[in-house]
């Protein structure tokens, strides 16, 4: 990404850990010595209902603290929310967009219909979550995957801060589950 001001969209389903990945991303680039905003959008709280998150990522001091209506990146963490959400509302000309799915990048771009100069990745990170740390919950992989397709933060600045903020939460298995999902991901990424 060119610009200093990166603005990203999150579209999720609570219980996939959108809010979470929003808050790593959001402190992995704070770690790097860039500013940040990172901001959750809750529907009814219940676990399966759509939300959104977003995030600000900058070199420069962040000066707008209004919603996000134009981002740069739009992520989904849950590919039938294309059916019900326009989740490419507002994108900017040459955004990118990187969803879970187990989709080939062509038949995800098709399902989309992303206007001219939209960029489509994608990754199966409920797969590799479900193989790395058996539960379905993609933020950890999807951050990977982010990492590489957009380079908005580094991989290794990335598993060093899941590395030392998971530890203080979960067992070494769960930390190091994470961490094998992230490289994954970061490997296994389509664009």
């Amino acid at each position: 990404m060119q610009s200093a001001l990166i603005e990203i969209r999150w579209h999720a389903r609570a219980g996939q850990g959108a809010v979470t990945a929003a808050e790593l991303i959001a402190q992995t680039a704070l770690a790097e010595g860039k500013y940040i905003q990172a901001m959750p959008e809750y529907g009814p709280e219940r676990t399966g209902a759509p939300l959104k998150a977003y995030n600000r990522v900058s070199s420069d001091p962040i000066e707008i603290h209004n919603n996000i209506t134009n981002p740069d990146i739009v992520i989904i963490l849950d590919d039938t929310l294309i059916e019900t959400t326009d989740v490419l509302e507002g994108i900017k000309e040459n955004g990118k967009v990187l969803v879970n799915t187990r989709l080939c990048k062509e038949d995800m771009e098709a399902k989309l219909d992303a206007p001219d100069g939209v960029e489509v990745a994608v990754v199966p990170a409920t797969d590799i979550a479900l193989d790395c740390i058996g539960r379905d919950i993609p933020n950890a992989p999807i951050a990977g995957a982010l990492a590489k397709y957009t380079g908005v933060i580094g991989i290794e600045n990335l598993k060093d801060h899941v590395e030392q903020t998971f530890a203080k939460k979960f067992s070494e298995k769960v930390v190091a589950g994470n961490l094998e999902a992230i490289q994954l991901a970061y490997q296994d990424v389509i664009f």
